[in-house]
């Protein structure tokens, strides 16, 4: 593969995060604010049913996405459960670092077996999400976001960071190869 398919395949990927956000709308849509069980398990599977949507749209077809969108749904619907319960749905910084890091633990877990076989060093995915979606977190805290009103997701700023990094590891695991037309290449 070119370097500028590489780098379109990137790009293409971390503009992908606008899934984020609008994920995080629709979940705080549906349950308000992450402030019991059930909120942070409906909230968080919303949130990953569109970033799961989204994420596989812009993988170039690299992710299945009767597989992908099924296990972000759940992951992030299960690990926000957990996550929020761990913390006892609190909003300091400290908090929603080890909120994120146990939502990704079980995301990665969940994405893990998404992901197709062909993938080398599949499991570098579920080693990276925990910190990722940590990163996230503090990324979001830190540029000063409202956290105080407990959203599903963090904010554009992590999620841009966060679409990044994955878009990086997600190449070294599945690197984009670009479909074969026949005769497209003939003068």
């Amino acid at each position: 593969m070119t370097r500028n398919a590489s780098l379109v395949t990137w790009v293409l990927w971390t503009v992908g995060f606008l899934a984020f956000p609008l994920g995080g709308v629709a979940g705080g849509a549906v349950v308000g604010r992450v402030d019991n069980p059930l909120a942070a398990l409906f909230g968080g599977a919303v949130t990953g049913l569109v970033v799961g949507t989204g994420q596989a749209l812009v993988s170039r077809r690299r992710l299945d996405p009767l597989r992908w969108i099924p296990a972000t749904t759940v992951g992030m619907g299960a690990g926000l459960l957990l996550g929020a319960v761990v913390v006892d749905y609190g909003s300091s910084l400290a908090d929603l670092a080890i909120m994120g890091a146990v939502t990704g633990v079980l995301l990665g877990a969940a994405q893990l077996a998404a992901l197709p076989r062909a993938a080398r060093h599949r499991w570098a995915w579920p080693v990276a999400m925990p910190v990722l979606w940590c990163l996230g977190w503090v990324i979001t805290t830190s540029a000063g976001i409202e956290v105080d009103e407990q959203f599903t997701i963090f904010g554009s700023a992590g999620a841009v960071t966060v679409s990044a990094l994955t878009g990086l590891l997600l190449h070294w695991l599945l690197p984009y190869r670009q479909p074969i037309h026949p005769g497209r290449d003939r003068p």
